[in-house]
């Protein structure tokens, strides 16, 4: 019978592991996906941070103007009037792209619905992001770009308005009077618009206080630490939820849109590459606002954003060729100022507070 070898005689047997101290071996802790991206590759192991930095807030630039000024092709120039459509198109693609950007890529840790209310919460605020973005896209298709910028430049007059009268919150008197310039820039710039259409002037304040309304909403209902969602998760659910609220609406308004699409796209293949760059650049919006967070501030994207209506609408007239005048062009720069003035008294307000 064969004596069974021990494991100290195996050891001893093996001169390498002799000595005390390589009885023991230490075990690497595995790296997490950023730290593999800065060890062994990615974008910021080869440029520096600076010039990162700029290159993110470029594509923030390129992707918030693109998708304005492709909608407003599409929409208008192209002759797909399908607005509602196009919005659920959006929506799909933001829910594809994040599910592989936070599972497949690991952009952000991925957070679970933890309870059927922490759901309908996220589910209401689907609600209102559809009605916001349906309404944007729809005031592109009779409106100008540069003056749907204007308008959508007024967001924190909507803010303040919705606050006040949702969760009671008072600003302080010098918030208040820098949304006055707010609110009379768009009242000059609207009476002098050459393309002023009403439905479209509607519908594109519609959609800005939509967006305001969400903000204010969204910090009312994820208020706890367990429902609190990133940014990146919050879209990954409610891209989806959205998708399914704006597909009764778009065949009862719109018809058989899908077999209409599907035709256009036989005869033109170029309305495919449209609508998949269309639908991903509407993604990148919510990623690259993401990005500039994560690599400068929230501060620095409030500045960006104030500046981005500018740049759109300066581009737009360039590419549209769009009739401007005197007045219209007074009424948004008063605007875009006043919005300058509600953010600086709203960080000075904070300041006072702490």
């Amino acid at each position: 019978m064969v004596e069974a070898q021990s494991w100290t005689t195996r050891r001893g047997s093996n001169p390498r592991l002799e000595s005390p101290q390589d009885q023991v071996l230490d075990m690497p802790v595995t790296p997490t996906a950023e730290i593999r991206l800065q060890q062994y590759g990615g974008i910021s192991s080869l440029v520096s941070p600076n010039v990162l930095t700029a290159l993110i807030i470029a594509s923030w630039y390129c992707s918030n103007i693109g998708v304005l000024l492709l909608n407003k092709y599409l929409l208008s120039f192209y002759g797909y009037r399908y607005p509602i459509f196009l919005t659920m198109l959006h929506m799909l693609a933001c829910g594809t792209y994040s599910l592989v950007a936070i599972k497949w890529l690991e952009v952000v840790p991925f957070q679970q619905i933890h309870s059927r209310k922490q759901f309908f919460k996220i589910f209401a605020l689907s609600a209102i992001f559809c009605f916001s973005v349906v309404c944007g896209n729809t005031s592109l298709r009779y409106l100008p770009v540069s003056f749907n910028q204007a308008i959508g430049a007024t967001t924190p007059f909507f803010t303040a308005i919705f606050a006040f009268v949702i969760t009671c919150k008072k600003e302080t008197a010098e918030v208040y009077l820098a949304l006055v310039p707010v609110v009379l820039g768009i009242v000059l710039a609207s009476n002098s618009e050459p393309l002023f259409h009403l439905f479209g002037f509607l519908m594109a304040l519609g959609s800005t206080a939509g967006r305001a309304l969400k903000s204010v909403v969204q910090g009312l209902l994820l208020t706890s630490d367990a429902e609190k969602l990133h940014s990146m998760n919050l879209l990954l659910y409610m891209a989806p939820m959205a998708a399914v609220i704006l597909l009764p609406f778009t065949l009862y308004i719109e018809g058989n849109v899908a077999a209409i699409t599907l035709e256009k796209a036989r005869e033109d293949g170029f309305m495919v590459f449209l609508l998949i760059g269309n639908a991903t650049v509407a993604y990148l919006v919510n990623l690259t606002n993401f990005l500039v967070t994560k690599h400068t501030s929230a501060l620095t994207l409030q500045v960006l954003g104030n500046a981005k209506a500018a740049v759109a609408a300066v581009v737009s007239v360039l590419i549209f060729r769009n009739p401007v005048n005197i007045m219209g062009i007074t009424g948004f720069a008063v605007t875009v100022m006043g919005v300058v003035l509600y953010s600086e008294a709203k960080k000075r307000s904070k300041v006072t507070a702490h």
